[in-house]
């Protein structure tokens, strides 16, 4: 039930819909320990950012601290490598 929370939000996401739900799901979502879970909400992050690049990115740097790592690779996945770069800096 949480991943699919992430997960139905994907294909709205691809095309920059639900922008504040799907940060919302999200931070319910941050602290999951279940991998799939993790998986499953930076899948949507990941969709999210392809309408609305800065601020998915603006969410992960302001939240990569605890964001489980998992979830962080799948979000930045299709950044440029620049930002990539950024979000996985320490």
């Amino acid at each position: 039930m949480r991943r699919a929370a992430a997960v139905t939000l994907i294909l709205p996401a691809r095309k920059g819909k639900f922008l504040d739900d799907i940060f919302e799901i999200a931070d319910s979502l941050l602290l999951d320990t279940d991998d799939l879970v993790q998986k499953g909400y930076g899948w949507m992050l990941k969709e999210a950012s392809k309408k609305h690049q800065k601020q998915v990115f603006d969410y992960i740097m302001k939240n990569k601290d605890k964001m489980p790592r998992t979830a962080l690779r799948y979000a930045i996945e299709k950044m440029p490598p620049d930002l990539r770069k950024q979000a996985m800096a320490k």
